[in-house]
């Protein structure tokens, strides 16, 4: 076995809010598409409602909550 470490994204869900991945080179969506990550911090949305699916665009905040 080797001591190497394999770097990985830090990810913090946001209560009522997105998930918040740090570290990340690309997202994969649910269709399969992969998209490509440029910034240190992203948010995934997690309401299924963002018009950027996988991106969180606020939605979240007008969508009564279940």
């Amino acid at each position: 076995m080797s001591d190497e470490t394999y770097p990985h994204p830090d990810v913090v869900l946001q209560p009522h809010g997105p998930a918040l991945v740090r570290g990340a080179t690309s997202v994969q969506a649910e269709d399969g598409t992969v998209h490509a990550v440029e910034r240190p911090v992203v948010a995934l949305c997690r309401c299924e409602k963002s018009s950027r699916l996988p991106w969180c665009d606020g939605t979240h905040k007008v969508v009564p909550r279940r």
